[in-house]
């Protein structure tokens, strides 16, 4: 059960994971001991994955993102071209979907040549029939946080 306090603790680390753990028990105030009691009791449960860096794409020159569905022959409910997919460098997600396409693929590379050398990579996987990719223009709205209002509203 995640109650209040633990969604406060989980809002404000996805905001900035570097905040210290005195500054996390000042939010929700709570002892030190008893919100790093919390926090590694997220973490083994697997509420809280892993920390991570937040790095510009463009500031490494990759200024190009791309989705491409990806359709397969391979068994229903097999992932295993998916995996060879997610090994791909510039790959950044693969989802296993519904419908004609069985992955939805974002990308992220350096130009429409480096694009086109990854797609020609996921040709090369034997399972792979055709792939569609739409190349994004302009990114309006990205965000890896969670939405964790709905969490303390649970009874």
């Amino acid at each position: 059960m995640i109650d209040e306090i633990d969604t406060l603790i989980l809002k404000i680390l996805q905001e900035n994971a570097r905040t210290s753990n005195v500054d996390l028990a000042r939010a929700v105030d709570l002892a030190p001991s008893a919100v790093l009691e919390r926090v590694r009791k997220l973490e083994r449960r697997g509420v809280i994955m892993g920390y991570a860096a937040r790095i510009s794409p463009q500031a490494l020159g990759l200024a190009l993102t791309a989705f491409t569905f990806v359709r397969v022959e391979e068994a229903v409910g097999a992932t295993d071209t998916g995996r060879l997919l997610a090994d791909l460098p510039g790959v950044l997600e693969v989802h296993y979907t519904a419908g004609s396409a069985a992955y939805l693929v974002k990308v992220r590379v350096a130009d429409t040549a480096a694009l086109a050398n990854l797609l020609r990579e996921m040709g090369r996987i034997e399972s792979v029939r055709d792939t569609n990719t739409t190349i994004v223009l302009e990114t309006v709205m990205e965000r890896a946080a969670l939405p964790l209002e709905p969490l303390s509203q649970k009874d």
